[in-house]
């Protein structure tokens, strides 16, 4: 080994050479592109710009709908029985609301499952109206006897 012609050594810099540049894309005279006015194959094109196009669409909140149709079902459930009328009574007053402010997100555009909705809404008021019906011929047997 002499002192003059060094082995270079596993950091060295100038190991490898000099870095080549970046590969450059060709440059066209200020006219725009070369003959015929369309870019040479190889260059992809830039998408279309839409005027109004910008960004994804809203997603829908069906969480409502979906909510009164779940409570007017078991409203409506323990409405048919008989002993669960409190229960019945409750779950039919959330029925009616979530339906209602589900039915309201429809009208807007924010929600899709308008079905949902209305299903809910009429569960919730068949489950409040069944123990009414039970307590008022309760009340009729009670009267007849006494």
């Amino acid at each position: 080994m002499s002192a003059t012609n060094p082995q270079p050594g596993p950091y060295d810099p100038n190991q490898y050479g000099t870095p080549q540049p970046p590969n450059q894309p060709p440059q066209y005279p200020a006219g725009g592109y070369p003959a015929g006015g369309y870019p040479p194959a190889g260059h992809p094109a830039a998408p279309p710009v839409y005027p109004g196009a910008t960004g994804m669409p809203m997603q829908q909140s069906n969480g409502m709908g979906t909510a009164a149709l779940v409570c007017g079902i078991i409203g409506l459930v323990c409405g048919i029985t008989y002993f669960l009328w409190v229960f019945a009574i409750i779950l039919g007053i959330l029925a009616i609301i979530f339906g209602a402010v589900g039915k309201g997100k429809v009208s807007r555009g924010e929600a899709n499952n308008g079905g949902s909705a209305t299903a809910g809404l009429v569960c919730g008021i068949l489950g409040m109206v069944i123990p009414a019906i039970y307590l008022m011929a309760l009340d009729a047997a009670i009267d007849s006897v006494f």
